[in-house]
């Protein structure tokens, strides 16, 4: 691990104030990504701003038909927050399942985002739900704020603050994990909107992400069961290929994982 500065801002303006002092630093959230990249001197920020100790980035809860998500909710607080069980079941035991106990109790839910992990859960419950992601600056729609792999709508020195989930009429989320790492190799989540739009929500499959497969939401709209997707499949093409999975095995995957998805929604 290189040398760095660590800091420890006041606020949210103080911290976006530090790193505009260092050009060279990074945020730090759960550091589950950025720590270990360091140990491994593949990263080597020149300061790190904690953002761990603000608790303007916590908390959650339920404002009318939304469910709001502060950055800094670590995952196991809200795969047992009482408040999200009630409002999104089916988001707390999502969460649930991410990683491992350890990620679980430090991981956060604006950490998990802003990297934008290809296999990261999150960014399905994001996308499926048409949720808002709130930064220090502005908010922005799920369909803008992803934009490929480990790539984001954020800006520099731009700090996720909450997330905003509207409440589904139902959803369903059924992901197949690599039995060694437990990332997915493929996630599905699918989800109905209050105003009876279906979105479908793929992650770890994609070679360039989080997407949105056309086919099955058209086919979900006129019919929400497994059995309409039948036959439905994504383009192998599009699919990320490696030592875990190749193409056409994460293409059928999407198909398997979307009707385990519809199938289990509620």
């Amino acid at each position: 691990m290189y040398a760095f500065e660590y800091l420890k801002p006041a606020s949210v303006q103080d911290a976006v104030a530090q790193l505009a002092a260092h050009p060279e630093g990074k945020f730090l959230s759960g550091g589950h990504t950025l720590i270990p990249a360091m140990k491994l001197r593949l990263a080597g920020p020149a300061a790190l701003v904690d953002l761990n100790g603000l608790d303007e980035l916590r908390g959650i809860r339920r404002e009318s038909d939304t469910l709001v998500i502060g950055a800094l909710s670590r995952h196991r607080e809200v795969a047992t927050s009482d408040v999200v069980r009630d409002a999104i079941p089916v988001l707390a035991e999502m969460v649930g399942t991410i990683g491992d106990p350890a990620v679980r109790h430090r991981g956060t839910i604006g950490g998990s985002i802003a990297n934008n992990d290809p296999s990261a859960d999150y960014a399905a419950a994001v996308m499926a739900l048409a949720a808002t992601v709130v930064t220090d600056r502005r908010r922005i729609e799920a369909e803008e704020y992803f934009q490929g792999l480990f790539t984001t709508a954020l800006e520099e020195g731009e700090i996720v603050t909450a997330v905003e989930f509207p409440l589904p009429r139902r959803m369903g989320y059924a992901k197949f994990r690599n039995p060694a790492s437990r990332y997915a190799l493929c996630g599905v989540c699918v989800a109905e909107t209050a105003g009876g739009e279906v979105r479908v929500a793929v992650i770890g499959a994609g070679a360039n992400g989080v997407f949105r497969p056309a086919e099955f939401e058209t086919a979900l709209m006129s019919d929400f069961s497994a059995k309409a997707l039948e036959g439905k499949t994504v383009d192998p093409s599009d699919m990320a290929s490696d030592i875990h999975a190749d193409q056409d095995y994460r293409a059928h995957l999407v198909g398997v994982m979307a009707r385990r998805a519809v199938a289990a929604a509620r």
